[in-house]
């Protein structure tokens, strides 16, 4: 039976949900509180470059060619790390030996093409500056202002699902339920967009085809490429202390801080200043809560589900996923949505709580770790362990980027291989003679430890 849905919030999640939603022959409403951004320019500022990685990729497959297609042409692949150290010296770090690559792409440019795609559809509508006001649960209505002329509508509906990110209007809703638990965390940094452009000649001033990482320990910045030649960089840092936002006052303090701490990438910034004063300050928020799905007739998806910080460059990956996860969920149950949204909670919950504790868990490893001796070593092992073992050993990073295993499950292996790691590197160290390891004894202590 064909439903007639509502999706509130048409980023990147919502957008996606309603292509795989509308090919299934479902009337998909879509109302989102900003302008259309395909008409109107969207102030930037507080942008951090997107990292589409296996499970994304997958979740497009799905829908098919045409949309793969029409993405890759925005998309840059990154093959590995680059990372610059205090003197401007680099050194590249490959995500595989098999040349395996993430891809950056630009949030405002891939939301515009999903729209765009989306409303190829017939039965897609979108309804930009319409802000979610109130839900009424009982009777599957919403209801809406524009933000325009202030007028307000009733919307009803079969089905409506909440994908308007982490501050979700529908979720803050949700929360006047009983029994309906909730957390959120922000980490003591925030962060700030901040931009290279091109050459003179229109070319890129940094390989185009790295994630150029600053790791400064307890700050950092990384730059991601663009089609046009240029990098959106983020900022890393902390909101108050010694080294921090509030210590940056004035355009020397700017100057100052990042020809000593960024002497590679500070000639290659003009507009510094201007972007550093005139671009906000973000937070970086990780949302928890349950349930997601109430009475069967709300359901929660992407950011508004499941919030998290952006080091592992999963939290679209992750809102994707979601996406395909419900749409296999609809051929298991024949399209029976009572059993299709439990399902779908019950498999997703536990992986969004555990990439949430991976994002967390890889700032520390991007800024501080990079340049560690004990980390470097740990690096060697395994790739001697990948190369002897290839299908036992998959490191933590290949689990979460380049599979679709279930979060979940990665971050419990992840945790035996810290475990068996530390006691290595233990008993190796200081020397760090790698040759001394029994790898045979390692990998299969390893699977015992499974």
């Amino acid at each position: 039976m064909k439903k007639n849905i509502t999706i509130v919030g048409g980023g990147l999640v919502g957008s996606l949900l309603s292509i795989f939603l509308a090919k299934r022959g479902h009337t998909v409403h879509v109302f989102e509180k900003r302008r259309d951004m395909r008409t109107e320019k969207i102030n930037g500022g507080k942008s951090i470059n997107l990292a589409l990685s296996h499970r994304g990729w997958r979740s497009l497959e799905r829908l098919g060619k045409e949309i793969v297609d029409a993405i890759k042409q925005i998309a840059i692949p990154m093959k590995g790390r680059l990372i610059h150290d205090l003197n401007g010296h680099t050194n590249f770090k490959p995500y595989s030996k098999t040349g395996e690559a993430i891809y950056s792409v630009s949030r405002g440019e891939l939301n515009k093409l999903l729209i765009e795609l989306a409303t190829h559809k017939n039965n897609v509508n979108f309804h930009f500056n319409e802000k979610c006001l109130d839900i009424d649960v009982a009777t599957q209505e919403i209801i809406l202002e524009n933000e325009n002329d202030f007028s307000k509508k009733i919307i009803k509906s079969d089905l409506i699902f909440g994908s308007d990110g982490a501050f979700s209007a529908i979720r803050t809703t949700s929360q006047k339920r009983d029994r309906f638990n909730y957390s959120q965390f922000y980490i003591e940094h925030g962060y700030k967009e901040l931009h290279i452009p091109p050459s003179s000649t229109g070319n890129f001033q940094l390989d185009k085809n790295t994630l150029h990482i600053w790791p400064r320990k307890k700050y950092m910045m990384i730059a991601l490429p663009n089609i046009d030649g240029s990098f959106t960089c983020t900022l890393f840092f902390p909101f108050e202390g010694e080294i921090s936002f509030e210590k940056l006052q004035t355009e020397k303090d700017v100057v100052d801080f990042f020809q000593k701490n960024f002497p590679d990438a500070f000639p290659l910034m003009p507009t510094l200043v201007e972007d550093f004063f005139t671009n906000p300050t973000s937070s970086l928020v990780t949302v928890k809560c349950a349930p997601w799905v109430i009475e069967n007739k709300i359901a929660l998806i992407g950011d508004a589900a499941h919030a998290i910080v952006p080091f592992f460059g999963q939290g679209m990956n992750c809102g994707f996923e979601d996406c395909m996860v419900l749409d296999q969920l609809i051929d298991q149950y024949d399209s029976n949505w009572d059993k299709i949204l439990t399902a779908y909670e019950e498999s997703r919950k536990p992986d969004a709580d555990a990439i949430a504790e991976l994002a967390l868990n890889n700032f520390i490893e991007m800024r501080d770790l990079v340049t560690d001796e004990k980390f470097l070593l740990r690096k060697k092992i395994e790739a001697k362990l990948v190369e002897l073992y290839p299908t036992e050993w998959i490191p933590l990073y290949t689990m979460v980027t380049f599979s679709t295993m279930r979060y979940s499950e990665a971050l419990k292996l992840g945790k035996i291989q810290d475990e068996l790691m530390a006691k290595t590197i233990a008993s190796i160290y200081p020397s760090g003679s790698i040759e001394t390891i029994n790898y045979v004894d390692l990998i299969n202590e390893y699977k015992k430890m499974k």
